[in-house]
This record gives C-alpha cells, structure tokens and sequence, in this order.
C-alpha cells in the first residue's frame, strides 16, 4: 500500500519547491551580490543564469528515458538530491566553469522534476479532486519564490557561500522529508497500458497550436524573472534590501497564481482562462518596461509573479483536454510541452543575456520584448480559435462541462 494522496501531493509540492523554487529562483535575489562581492563579473553572473535554464531544457529531454531506466518515483528523488548538491558546490566559487556546471545540473533536476511530477502524483488522485491537487502541486513554485526572497537576505548576513550552503541544507531536508512520499507506478501504468502516447491527427494539430503558445509565453516570462531584482537595485538605485522585498511581492503572486488562474480556470475553461491571464501579464509587463515608479513595481511584480507558477496547471489542463481520457498520451504531450517551453526558456535566456550586455544593460528592453512576446502568444491564439470556429464544431472538454464552448 502507498503513501496516502496527501502525502503523496506533499511530496510533490516539495519537489516544485526544491527542484524550481530554490534551485533556480534563488539566484534572482543573490544576483546583485554575487556581482557586488566580485565572485563573477556582471556579464558573467548573467549567463551563470541563463545555464539553469539550459540544463532545464536537458532536464525535460532526458526525463522520460531517465524514467523509463530507474523510475519516476526513484527519478524525483535523485533530481532533488541532485538540486540539493548543486547548491551546495554553489557556496564555492572555483571557476566560471565549475559555477556554471552545477547551475547547469541544477536547472537538468529541475525540468527533470516539471515533466514527471504531475503525472507521478495526479493518477493516484480521485479525479474531483485533480485541480485542486495540481494547483497544490505546482504552488511549490511560488512557495519556493516567496521563500528565496525572505531566507536569502537572512542568510546573506551570515556571507554568500553561507547563504548557498544554507539553501542546500534546506532542500536536503525537504528531500529527505518527501523520500518515502512517492506514489508506486504501477497504477498509473495500469491506466496506461491500452493507450498509445501518439496523438491522433486532429489532436496533434491543436497540441502544436498549445506547444506553439506555451513557447512565447516562455519567451515573455524570462525577463522580469531574471532581472527584476538587478532592475530593482541597479536600474532603480533601490537598496539590495529593496530588491529582496520586491522579489517576495513577486513570491506572494507566486504562491497565488495556480490556486487563482485554476479557480479561473474551473469557472470559464481553460482556453478562456488562458487567453486572460496572458492579457492581462502582456499588458503588466508593458507598463514595467515604461515605469520608473517604485511603488507602480511593487504592484505589477505581484501580478506579473502569479504567472510563471500559475500558467503550469493551466497549459496542462489545456493539454489534458485536447487528449481527454488518455493518461499516456496526455503524459507524454506534457512531456514534449515542457521540453518546448525549457527550449524557448533557454533560447530567450541567452538572448536577453546578450541583448542586455550590448544594450548598456538596458533592464527595460528586456522588458517591453518580453511584452511583445506575451501580445503575439495572445494573437496566434485568436487566430487559432477562428480557425477552429470556421471549421466543425469540436467537445474538448476533458468531463462535464457546463459550456463546452469553453474549452474551446
């Protein structure tokens, strides 16, 4: 007998939490001292960043043969031990080339974590109570946010290798806490084994539509969670105190954004859900790529913090209703999905990295690219919905829904 599904959603959440959270939203925070004690230049703490973001790429590559080899519940403990480690190698600033190896490791446990979570822990879940757990699940995220914004500035009094050795410690704990947490696999396979995780034609064309959009929102979401602190500090002159505050604005809309965006979600479906949680972020990062205003910031970066956490269970319930009643498939597109999105993540990484060091380190830029991101993921998904409207009238609901129109 396994693990009871509280348990079991415990565990995840812990993992979000250790695995994305901390291993690669802790370094937002620490990145204005990490160039202020001249452990790296600031072009060098730059793509220090963006190598989370690729080994998040690698992550969610290798995850399902990494799976397949040693199991999902054996796969999500060794990630989170290995984010753990990662941290820890962290506090010791040998080389460019060492820091970099272990972000990139932090970031491979952190993808390797997006992709087998859900389907880990949803299978053994009553299905009334799926959203809920999903959003508990992916709150880890915003948890992990809000909680690098308010142990980080504690820790950096005790001195920068101390603070990296400190949120290793933590995330051990967690670890170590969740170890025996994991559901077995076997009844998630059982559910499996009649499916193939081949889409059919016409759900492949709306999962590419999905993947597609899911990519820019990638694109739009990098910037502000990169460089909001350093634009905070150095862009606004703010104090690095400051900039610790305004990142846990940013985790408090963390922490609400999957509960908030799946309750959206619940109400109106989730392509209407969608399309205005993506409005309304295009619309607030555009207005901090045009604001100086300190307080008119600290507003938009809880809004704008509910979304990187928040968008997750909502693109995969889209996913999920594309594929209804297929676990295999739906889990193998979430797969693919997260390997689009850590693609796009990373690409835009480097990107920005690159644009920012040969832009006078122009904080706002980034931001308005990232707008533009956000409006064209908006647009390609109006278009995609008249499309289908001139075509044949599709059901994608994954259960009873009120209106079906909604999930369209």
């Amino acid at each position: 007998m396994g693990p009871s599904p509280w348990r079991a959603i415990t565990a995840g959440a812990s993992a979000s939490f250790v695995g994305i959270g901390l291993a690669r939203f802790a370094y937002t925070p620490l990145l204005p001292s990490l160039i202020d004690a001249h452990w790296f230049t600031s072009s060098a703490v730059v793509y220090l960043g963006a190598a989370n973001l690729a080994g998040y790429l690698i992550g969610a590559l290798l995850a399902r043969p990494i799976a397949r080899r040693i199991s999902d519940r054996s796969a999500l403990r060794w990630m989170m031990a290995l984010a753990s480690i990662a941290l820890l190698a962290c506090a010791a600033p040998l080389s460019v080339g060492w820091f970099f190896a272990w972000r990139l490791a932090s970031g491979l446990a952190g993808g390797t974590i997006m992709v087998l979570v859900a389907g880990t822990v949803l299978p053994h879940i009553p299905g009334q109570r799926r959203g809920l757990a999903g959003g508990a699940i992916f709150m880890g995220l915003g948890l992990g946010i809000a909680a690098s914004g308010t142990i980080v500035p504690l820790l950096l009094r005790a001195g920068l290798s101390q603070t990296w050795a400190g949120l290793a410690l933590l995330c051990a704990m967690l670890t170590a806490f969740s170890w025996n947490g994991w559901p077995r696999a076997a009844l998630a396979a059982a559910h499996a084994a009649q499916v193939s995780d081949q889409p059919a034609p016409g759900a492949r064309l709306r999962l590419n539509i999905v993947f597609g959009q899911y990519a820019l929102l990638a694109v739009g979401l990098v910037p502000t969670m990169e460089f909001l602190v350093d634009f905070v500090t150095r862009g606004l002159g703010e104090s690095a105190g400051v900039g610790s505050f305004f990142w846990i604005l940013y985790g408090l809309g963390a922490i609400a954004g999957p509960a908030s965006y799946g309750l959206l979600a619940d109400r109106l479906g989730f392509g209407p859900a969608l399309r205005i949680v993506v409005l309304v972020q295009a619309i607030a990062v555009g207005l901090i790529s045009a604001t100086d205003n300190a307080v008119a910031v600290g507003f938009l970066s809880v809004v704008i913090g509910t979304f990187p956490p928040g968008i997750v269970p909502v693109v995969l319930g889209r996913v999920h209703q594309v594929l209804p009643g297929r676990p295999q498939e739906q889990s193998a597109a979430w797969g693919r999905a997260t390997t689009v999105f850590a693609l796009f993540q990373a690409l835009a990484g480097y990107t920005y990295s690159y644009v920012f060091a040969h832009s006078g380190e122009d904080h706002q830029l980034l931001f308005a690219i990232g707008a533009g991101a956000l409006a064209l993921a908006l647009v390609a998904d109006l278009v995609a919905r008249s499309a289908r409207a001139e075509g044949p009238a599709e059901n994608l609901a994954v259960a009873p829904a009120k209106d079906t129109t909604n999930a369209l």
